[in-house]
């Protein structure tokens, strides 16, 4: 039995990194910032809580594109325009599994049962690179159910506990908090977090000095 990317170094998966090591948050024009890739799928669909949203998977091509900035895939796999409409499925399920564990979130039935359906199909096969790296392989709809399973296991595990939404009221990311006090409020701390800074010091600025 594979262990699912929930109970694995998810660093296992070849992901691109910076000159330090570090895993890049933004890679080929997609965002990864939420720690999971099943976490980060639902980031494909920016400005959620705008009147026009900005699609990342347009077409099959980007879904493959995805999939290899995720880790999911070392090489463009192939993609159908079926693909495609299941990566959208499966992206809105698991960002619905999110909100529903937020107070007073939405029924999570319907979600749950898209999950688990995508997760039923056949998944990729793994192997080990000479690297030492776990490389998934097959089509784009085997990477895709791999993906659900793990978000499977994301959810009904412990790391469920840890699921967090980005607190910045015009952010809609979802990311695992994985920090020692288990207090990360951003998604990002070179994104929102410096944009909360920023707005904080200019607040600050503006309050008149208290005379003593």
């Amino acid at each position: 039995m594979v262990a699912p990317l929930s109970e694995t170094c998810q660093d296992s998966y070849m992901k691109p990194a910076d000159a330090h090591g570090h895993l890049a948050e933004d890679r080929d024009g997609f965002r990864f910032r939420g720690g999971h890739p099943a976490i980060d799928l639902p980031a494909t669909l920016q400005a959620r809580l705008k009147p026009i949203s900005r699609e990342l998977l347009k077409t099959p091509q980007d879904l493959a594109r995805w999939l290899v900035a995720a880790g999911l895939a070392s090489t463009l796999p192939e993609a159908s325009e079926d693909d495609l409409l299941q990566a959208h499925a499966l992206r809105e399920a698991i960002y619905a599994l999110a909100n529903a564990r937020l107070p007073d979130g939405p029924d999570p039935s319907t979600a749950r049962e898209a999950l688990n359906a995508i997760a039923a199909g056949p998944a990729a096969v793994p192997r080990l690179s000479p690297e030492g790296s776990v490389q998934l392989t097959g089509p784009a709809s085997a990477l895709l159910a791999s993906l659900a399973r793990d978000a499977v296991h994301l959810f009904g595990g412990p790391l469920a506990n840890q699921i967090r939404q980005c607190q910045s009221p015009t952010c809609t990311l979802f990311f695992i908090d994985t920090s020692r006090s288990r207090d990360r409020r951003w998604c990002s701390m070179s994104g929102c977090g410096n944009k909360a800074k920023v707005a904080e010091f200019r607040r600050r600025k503006r309050q008149p000095a208290t005379v003593v």
